[in-house]
């Protein structure tokens, strides 16, 4: 046994200066060799977790009050169309998400059968009101995943995916609406099986989860530039790749302009919000910021040659002149009004030299205004996540927000009940023998 103890014994008094020597150049290294060499040790990604110094994140403001474009008539017409009325039973994550986005936390309805702005957000960030929601109806029934979940690092996942109605849509959809809405991050948030975690938590997850060459990334530039700039200009993901503003518009500069959520229009608003940011905080390089006015430069040029005659702007626009010499007749109408509506809430909080004509935005929006208008309550239902959109940038060529002037129109013009459809009960038949005819009682 002895023979046996001493060799082991003599192999780790060996080892202290080995260790030791390890242990002295690891101390000598910069912090982030050392989480490198953590990252190769540990065979884990290491977490780097940014400063997020404010509680409330930046804000895009509109540049514009034209009621030539849309009067207030014409923009109280289009919000009451979009006043969510969303049915309490299985409720879309993705319908909240569009409508807390356009409407803000603040919003409230004189309409009872209206969702409030802090209804929604609750129901987004508080697992027992989407568990409510999706309650199972039939034993056959499985209730989905929470939309919300917890993350061994103390983050907080969002479920996404085109799979399920239970799910966000789009990566980071959730957490660029709740920013825009106005979400501060030390909001609660209530996942199945955790208390403690905020908004915060959310967006820190966001930060370790995103990956340079995901398909879509237009919602997390957009709520990454809100929340770090000025803080930061760069930052190191997750797996170690360095990341900053130059590298996120750089990314969304890439490929054919139709590529993208909605047309490729949604990579048009995140550009747009980081030259806004850069104007302010200088947030881009020149050369960058450069790259990124021209982008949106040629955008403007064939935004000028691809509207059609009665004013919108077709699903297909990035087709330039093409797209009205060989129109599609088979993309439907409501593709149409994702390009019109989504161009205009982009251009918005663009600079003028951006712009088409300003003849032709107010012909853009004089269309989309007819069409929403005409919607029914099932056709709206159907297309809401669209029609957000155009709400939103209807109020914001007004330089106001959906809630502020709605809340303001209802002062003057309170809600009315549409009154209930009154039904005559019909005639029974006298049962009275030998003497046929109608009965004069109501049931």
């Amino acid at each position: 046994m002895k023979l046996r103890r001493i060799p082991a014994l003599l192999f780790l008094i060996l080892q202290i200066p080995i260790v030791a020597a390890f242990a002295w150049s690891y101390t000598s290294l910069s912090p982030e060799s050392q989480r490198q060499v953590r990252r190769l040790v540990v065979a884990k990604p290491q977490c780097v977790e940014i400063p997020l110094e404010r509680d409330a994140a930046l804000e895009i403001a509109p540049l514009y009050d034209d009621p030539q474009l849309v009067s207030d008539q014409e923009l109280a017409a289009v919000l009451k169309q979009i006043v969510p009325r969303f049915p309490a039973k299985k409720l879309k994550p993705n319908h909240v998400e569009h409508a807390l986005r356009a409407w803000h936390v603040e919003a409230k309805f004189q309409d009872p059968e209206a969702l409030s702005g802090e209804m929604m957000r609750d129901f987004l960030i508080d697992y027992r009101r989407f568990a409510a929601s999706w309650q199972p109806e039939t034993d056959s029934e499985i209730q989905p995943d929470p939309l919300l979940q917890e993350h061994p690092d103390n983050g907080v996942y969002v479920k996404w995916g085109r799979e399920s109605n239970a799910a966000s849509v789009h990566h980071d959809h959730l957490l660029a609406c709740l920013t825009e809405a106005g979400l501060p991050l030390s909001q609660p948030v209530f996942t199945p099986n955790r208390q403690g975690l905020t908004f915060r938590d959310v967006l820190r997850q966001a930060l370790r989860d995103f990956r340079y060459d995901e398909r879509e990334t237009e919602w997390s530039v957009m709520a990454f530039g809100l929340w770090l700039a000025p803080v930061t200009k760069s930052w190191r993901l997750t797996d170690g790749r360095e990341m900053s503003f130059d590298m996120l518009a750089q990314r969304l500069l890439r490929g054919h302009k139709k590529i993208g959520s909605c047309g490729g229009t949604h990579r048009l608003y995140s550009l747009t919000v980081l030259l806004r940011l850069d104007e302010q905080y200088d947030i881009l390089s020149d050369d960058v910021q450069k790259s990124v006015f021209q982008h949106l430069e040629t955008v403007r040029d064939i935004l000028k040659v691809s509207q059609f005659e009665d004013g919108h702007w077709p699903y297909n626009w990035s087709a330039g002149e093409d797209a009205v010499k060989k129109s599609d007749a088979s993309i439907p109408i409501f593709r149409h009004v994702i390009a019109t509506g989504h161009h205009l809430e982009w251009l918005s909080i663009a600079p003028e030299s951006l712009h088409p004509p300003r003849e032709q935005l107010r012909k853009a929006a004089a269309w989309v205004i007819e069409r929403t208008v005409a919607m029914s309550e099932t056709e709206m239902l159907d297309n809401y996540t669209f029609f957000s959109h155009v709400g939103n940038s209807l109020a914001m060529w007004r330089k106001t927000t959906p809630s502020k002037f709605w809340m303001e129109w209802e002062k003057m013009h309170p809600f009315e009940p549409k009154p209930k459809p009154i039904t005559e009960p019909k005639p029974t038949v006298n049962v009275t023998p030998g003497k046929p005819g109608l009965s004069t009682e109501k049931h």
